[in-house]
């Protein structure tokens, strides 16, 4: 019988996503269901109760990582700070160890589970780009920029962020050292030049 949200215990949910997490970066579409839940320390059921499928992993462990790179969106504040800390957040999540291992495993899934990927690039980037294009055109309807094209400039800015990063995450390369936030205010503050209202 299925529990009521109350009745869930979150920590096993962290758990799950956070042992698939590593498995995915491991070993790509090869993790196996039953793999993930001895490494949270879960029964099969349990995990199987949450996530019915490794698409349904994939596509949460995706949106924890879109809502997390997408919360300076919904805090409010003026467009340098709220563009700033988006931009923080994802060169934190760049740099961040695991970074390069995330885009690698998904890398490895695509050729053999595309169904997956695709889950995965849905819930996670595609959905912070479309929060960013939905709070960019906010802010052109509010006068404050002007941004006639408000999914493009959403893409421009994570290209403008992330330059190279992704490919040398992707690849296993180490970054070169640079301030990160001096990086992030400086491509919100140039971003914010080139779409003054």
């Amino acid at each position: 019988m299925p529990r009521s949200p109350g009745q869930i215990d979150e920590s096993k949910t962290e758990a799950i996503l956070d042992a698939a997490l590593v498995l995915f970066q491991e070993m790509g579409a090869r993790a196996s269901m039953e793999a993930i839940a001895r490494r949270a320390g879960v029964s099969r059921q349990t995990l199987y109760n949450r996530f019915p499928s490794k698409v349904e992993i994939g596509r949460a462990l995706a949106a924890r990582r879109s809502d997390a790179v997408s919360a300076p969106l919904r805090e409010g504040g003026g467009p340098e700070a709220v563009l700033t800390a988006v931009a923080s957040t994802l060169l934190e999540k760049l740099c961040a160890p695991e970074g390069g291992g995330s885009m690698r495993g998904v890398a490895l899934m695509s050729p053999e589970a595309p169904e997956l990927t695709r889950a995965i690039y849905e819930a996670g980037p595609a959905e912070g780009l479309r929060r960013l294009s939905a709070w960019l055109a906010a802010q052109d309807r509010a006068g404050a920029l002007s941004i006639p094209d408000p999914d493009a400039a959403a893409e421009m800015f994570s290209g403008m962020v992330l330059g190279h990063g992704h490919l040398r995450s992707l690849l296993g390369l180490p970054h070169p050292p640079f301030d990160r936030s001096a990086r992030a205010a400086e491509a919100a503050r140039r971003f914010l030049r080139a779409f003054a209202p």
